[in-house]
């Protein structure tokens, strides 16, 4: 695991460290490869310097978002947003997580991709990657 997000997941409460250490884990498994790091206060992984998955703590508990889930027609994800296509699942106990689904969702970040990492330089316009 990534230092610095060690160091994130160390400083919440015993719980959500262990939902943290838990998706953390999982991700790093599952996206191979990928970049992982603090960004904008939060862990996040990044496949050609495109972002893909990350999570946060939030009211309503840790807050799992994939940048580009909107796409992934998944029932278990929730469509925050109409501009971009990022789609969210919040989690309170580790037991919340549907580690198969963690994993079909993982794969489908590799599968489907919008391109963030250009989003200023095209004015707010997202494309699609794959």
């Amino acid at each position: 695991m990534n230092l610095e997000i060690k160091t994130f997941n160390e400083k919440l409460s015993p719980g959500d460290k262990e939902i943290c250490d838990l998706l953390a884990s999982t991700i790093d498994t599952e996206l191979s490869g990928a970049e992982s790091k603090i960004w904008h206060a939060h862990p996040v992984w990044f496949l050609n310097a495109n972002p893909i998955v990350g999570y946060s703590k939030q009211k309503p508990g840790l807050r799992l978002m994939f940048w580009s889930g909107a796409d992934f027609n998944e029932e278990g994800l929730s469509v925050r947003g109409k501009k971009f296509k990022d789609a969210s699942v919040f989690y309170n106990h580790v037991s919340d997580i549907e580690i198969n689904d963690l994993k079909r969702w993982l794969q489908k970040s590799r599968e489907i991709q919008w391109d963030y990492k250009n989003i200023v330089k095209r004015k707010g316009h997202l494309e699609r990657l794959i």
